[in-house]
């Protein structure tokens, strides 16, 4: 294949639909197919030794959930909850997680054409976690890989926390 046919093929991967939401006034894209469900906030237990970004694990439904703060993992500055903040629960690598975002906003179908690649913003600032930006109801929406905004390692550390919380919930309800 070559390198024009690879490319097309890659942006018309990610043409589809995509749940949108907001972070600090700017509105962010996640791959449909990636979403498992939206819940609001609910008691979340810290989890010690964690990074800031994790806020700690959640039962739902009896099954214990890693939750991250994808303000704190960007960078920007922590906010108070309010009755739009929410957790929508995606699946990374075969592993259910929530991620804390300001307000979801909608689902909308973006088409291939309408998908631009990341910008460049030179070797130091690292863009792998955004899939592209999308343009749509006259805006333009950050695209993210759900599956590259953890480091491989953030991520083994973030599976081990919800098997450690588990092992410990089921120990004390023996």
């Amino acid at each position: 294949m070559t390198d024009l046919s690879s490319t097309l093929a890659e942006v018309r991967e990610k043409a589809g639909k995509y749940l949108t939401f907001f972070l600090a006034g700017e509105e962010y894209g996640l791959e449909i197919l990636k979403v498992r469900e939206i819940i609001g906030v609910m008691d979340i237990t810290d989890v010690p030794g964690t990074p800031e970004f994790v806020k700690g694990v959640i039962n739902l439904r009896g099954k214990v959930i890693p939750v991250l703060d994808l303000r704190l993992k960007f960078g920007m500055p922590s906010v108070e909850q309010t009755e739009e903040t929410c957790i929508i629960v995606v699946d990374v690598g075969g592993v259910e997680m929530g991620i804390i975002v300001d307000r979801v906003s909608e689902v909308l179908d973006i088409s291939s054409e309408a998908i631009e690649d990341p910008p460049s913003f030179g070797v130091n600032v690292n863009t792998d976690f955004i899939l592209g930006m999308g343009k749509a109801e006259g805006s333009v929406k950050i695209l993210l890989d759900i599956d590259e905004v953890l480091t491989a390692g953030e991520f083994g550390e973030l599976a081990g926390v919800a098997e450690a919380a588990a092992g410990e919930e089921l120990e004390v309800n023996d």
